[in-house]
């Protein structure tokens, strides 16, 4: 009999809990009156006389490891507050690496953008990705002919006619349409967000990629105010030595319109290696476009609700892509969307 009560306080010893689901059983086979310490007890009367007083206290022994077992772990899982108990912690292991990550270099760059026109005075503004035609052609102003209508440039989800197609939208002044149609002026406001293009994937192009647009609309807004903004924007972003030029250009939803270059770096450096080979990214004019801006169309203000006789406003946008390339050196635009651990590990730290 001995030898069972040493086998039974192993037996103890070893059982583990962590739900209440095991101490119930654990209660009914160890302390419960039909477990087996109880049928220990029942033995006993099979003892001889002389060894009995020393068995009873054996078996004393061991229901009171059973019961101290119990009570220990009902404690826990009622410190726990749930069904199971967490294992203790082991200080005796190695320490594990805290292995921090990077953020994404166009988060990178997407933050330092948002943190430069938020201290200007701007605001985030966001919209849908599935967009109305309405928002992203018509009220910008964009006649029906439009190229960028067709199938080859735009993700349609659904063709009803102009201004009421669905559509993946194929930049962020959707944005900008919203809130005029929401808000009244004075607006200054800028717009981050994930747009869609139908174009062949390549290392200068992606069907999808990520622009930040901007919008200011008060009275006597001028050019000069846009000049201003986005002078002191390049010069925060790229230092104070780069140079800056406008470009007169055309956008339906501005007139005057602008396209802006800062002076290239790498040319300066003694060449320009971010498209590799032959075809630099300045086209060896020692520029680069970073974006395109203008003064808001009276046409799109009046097609949101705005007074244009009253109100004036500038809008601007770029693609952050081309920002992180100009930043990082980036030579490939599939880089960013393959996830590609050798090359996410180059912005540890940024």
């Amino acid at each position: 009999m001995i030898e069972q009560v040493q086998d039974i306080r192993r037996r103890i010893g070893e059982y583990t809990i962590e739900t209440k689901e095991q101490l119930e059983d654990f209660r009914l086979n160890y302390i419960g009156k039909k477990g087996v310490v109880a049928g220990l007890f029942d033995l006993l009367k099979t003892v001889p006389a002389e060894d009995r007083r020393a068995m009873g206290q054996e078996l004393n022994g061991l229901k009171d490891l059973a019961q101290q077992k119990f009570q220990e772990a009902q404690e826990k899982l009622e410190a726990a507050g749930g069904s199971r108990i967490e294992p203790e912690t082991d200080l005796t292991l190695p320490v594990i690496p805290n292995e921090t990550g990077s953020l994404h270099p166009l988060s990178l760059v997407r933050q330092r953008i948002i943190e430069i026109f938020e201290r200007l005075g701007f605001n985030i503004s966001d919209g849908p990705e599935i967009e109305e035609d309405w928002y992203n052609f018509t009220a910008l102003n964009f006649p029906e002919n439009h190229p960028a209508r067709e199938m080859q440039d735009t993700f349609f989800i659904e063709k009803h006619g102009p201004g009421k197609d669905i559509l993946l939208r194929t930049h962020t002044s959707g944005v900008q349409v919203r809130l005029m149609e929401s808000q009244k002026p004075p607006l200054r406001s800028i717009m981050p967000g994930r747009v869609y293009r139908n174009e062949a994937i390549s290392a200068r192009a992606h069907c999808f990629f990520h622009q930040i647009e901007g919008l200011y609309v008060d009275e006597n807004v001028s050019f000069k105010d846009l000049k201003d903004t986005l002078y002191q924007f390049a010069k925060e972003l790229f230092g104070p030595e780069v140079q800056v030029r406008f470009r007169p250009s055309y956008f339906p939803f501005t007139e005057p319109s602008a396209e802006m270059d800062i002076s290239c770096e790498m040319h300066r450096e003694g060449g320009c290696r971010i498209c590799g080979g032959s075809q630099n990214q300045c086209k060896g004019t020692g520029w680069v476009e970073i974006l395109g801006s203008g003064m808001v169309d009276p046409n799109v203000l009046e097609n949101c609700g705005i007074d244009s006789k009253k109100y004036t406003g500038f809008a601007f946008g770029m693609g952050i892509e081309r920002i992180a390339n100009l930043k990082y050196r980036v030579r490939d635009l599939r880089l960013y969307s393959e996830n590609d651990v050798r090359f996410l590990r180059q912005f540890e730290g940024a």
